[in-house]
């Protein structure tokens, strides 16, 4: 009892200390705690990401002679937005249409081999210890850190008959992508407790089943991560379709910026809107998926 009325006291000497506290002035060194780190943090957000939207939103939305001034300014001669959006739509037969086709094809495939083979490798890497283990970590790490080469490359799918093919162009993308997604996908598998897979085995289930079954249902936070990150990164390359991939009947969304630059003539106004429509589906993406990314990226931090 004696022990027990002396923790008691304690706290309650505790609470009266924080309430006191709470009825302290605010002090400059608590404000600027509580508040300027914050309002810091608010502003800069603004200033990286919604002031260049709105730029580009507003240069959209004006005729060629505006849009070549560049200013930051409310269009002044009227709102070309939806001028220019059917010209961006009609150039070249509605090229723009057939690379948003060809952009979701190469995003939807790519993203989903590389989610099957990287969790497959990372749940066999944290899971089987072996001699390869050191060769397979050496390759994954060599993804990260070795440039593509390009020259090499097209020499390669040139012997395989897939340069200028819709299935080439996926397998680098998934290729380029992988070393990323598996160490992701190991991360997050370390967090999974081994009781799982033995009672799935005592039970009688298979590797296939094992995995299918009972480990990839318990990597949807980071599946979604690397989902979004990769079909980001998948929508938006530029380089790749352009080396890999020539030709209009293959165009994808970034390259047809082409059609409105050039040596001779830029159209503004009309590349702007393409830039703008070219922005709003990732964005899109990351504004439903913003806590699941967080959550996918930290995962395994801690346990690994």
């Amino acid at each position: 009892m004696t022990v027990t009325r002396t923790i008691t006291t304690a706290d309650a000497r505790a609470v009266r200390r924080a309430a006191r506290e709470d009825r302290r002035p605010l002090t400059l060194r608590k404000f600027l705690r509580k508040y300027v780190v914050g309002i810091i943090a608010i502003v800069l957000s603004i200033i990286v990401f919604i002031v260049p939207f709105a730029f580009i939103f507003l240069t959209a939305a004006k005729n060629p002679q505006e849009a070549s001034l560049f200013e930051f300014s409310l269009p002044q001669q009227g709102w070309f937005l939806w001028d220019n959006f059917l010209t961006v739509l009609q150039t070249r037969d509605f090229i723009i249409l057939r690379a948003f086709v060809n952009s979701t094809v190469l995003t939807v495939v790519s993203v989903a081999i590389m989610v099957i083979f990287s969790a497959a490798v990372g749940y066999v890497l944290q899971r089987r210890k072996s001699r390869w283990n050191a060769l397979v970590y050496f390759l994954v790490f060599a993804g990260l850190i070795v440039p593509p080469a390009v020259v090499p490359t097209i020499w390669v799918l040139q012997g395989l008959g897939l340069f200028k093919t819709m299935p080439g162009m996926i397998l680098i993308e998934a290729a380029f992508g992988l070393s990323f997604c598996i160490l992701l996908f190991r991360a997050f598998v370390s967090t999974i407790p081994r009781e799982l897979d033995e009672a799935a085995i005592i039970d009688g289930a298979g590797p296939m089943r094992l995995f299918f079954s009972v480990v990839m249902p318990l990597l949807r936070p980071v599946m979604i991560t690397i989902i979004v990150v990769q079909a980001v990164r998948v929508f938006n390359d530029f380089t790749g379709p352009l080396y890999f991939l020539p030709g209009d009947a293959n165009a994808t969304v970034q390259l047809t910026l082409y059609n409105f630059q050039s040596q001779n003539l830029s159209q503004w106004n009309l590349l702007f809107m393409d830039i703008l429509l070219i922005t709003i589906p990732p964005l899109i993406m990351y504004i439903f998926f913003n806590r699941q990314i967080v959550a996918g990226l930290t995962s395994g931090a801690v346990k690994g």
